[in-house]
């Protein structure tokens, strides 16, 4: 559960296209915009600032990289990063790679920034020859999330307690990506998890 502050909060959402919400809502809002709706608004925090610093594309070694820019310079009360996606794409020999960047985007962060870590949704029966070490990434999140502290919002997991076996294809825009249906679930488990209620009626 996230601690909300009597004073204004500063929360940066990192990631990948997913974080981005680029393209595949087709004019709807992303799981980050309903984020920002929701505690900018629903919950009448004003002045609160919520910073999307997605990048289409971009694994966790990218935004390592960039950290300062994306992430260092607005001081965050609140990270959420959601990457694994792409990074799977390497396979299981990536997974040393990913752990090492992961934790060390954790370990950058001030001592006063709440850690959110976000497994990546599932993708498409026809996406998965593709992401077949997905599984494996999303594992890594959960015991970097065990080992760090950080709050974990598990999408994988309710995904398949939704879907089951079944094709997650209403949910999906594409193989890989969310459609606006799909960013909505994802923003009220995340809003869930963070012990900030759901979206009210929009």
């Amino acid at each position: 559960m996230i601690r909300l502050s009597d004073h204004p909060m500063t929360w940066v959402a990192t990631g990948d296209s997913i974080t981005q919400g680029v393209l595949h809502t087709h004019g709807a809002r992303s799981w980050v915009e309903h984020l920002q709706e929701r505690v900018r608004w629903q919950l009448d925090r004003l002045t609160d600032i919520v910073v999307n610093t997605g990048v289409s594309a971009w694994r966790a070694v990218d935004v390592l990289a960039a950290h300062d820019r994306l992430i260092g310079r607005f001081e965050p009360d609140v990270l959420s990063v959601s990457l694994g996606t792409n990074d799977c794409l390497a396979g299981p020999d990536g997974l040393p790679e990913f752990h090492d960047a992961m934790r060390r985007i954790v370990a950058a962060a001030g001592p006063r920034t709440q850690i959110v870590l976000h497994t990546p949704v599932l993708v498409s029966a026809s996406g998965r020859e593709r992401r077949a070490a997905l599984p494996d990434y999303c594992q890594a999140v959960r015991e970097i999330a065990n080992d760090t502290g950080a709050l974990l919002v598990d999408h994988e997991a309710h995904w398949r307690e939704h879907f089951g076996t079944d094709d997650p294809i209403p949910w999906l825009d594409d193989p890989a990506h969310p459609n606006a249906v799909g960013h909505l679930w994802m923003a009220n488990h995340t809003l869930r998890v963070l012990g900030l209620g759901e979206l009210d009626a929009l």
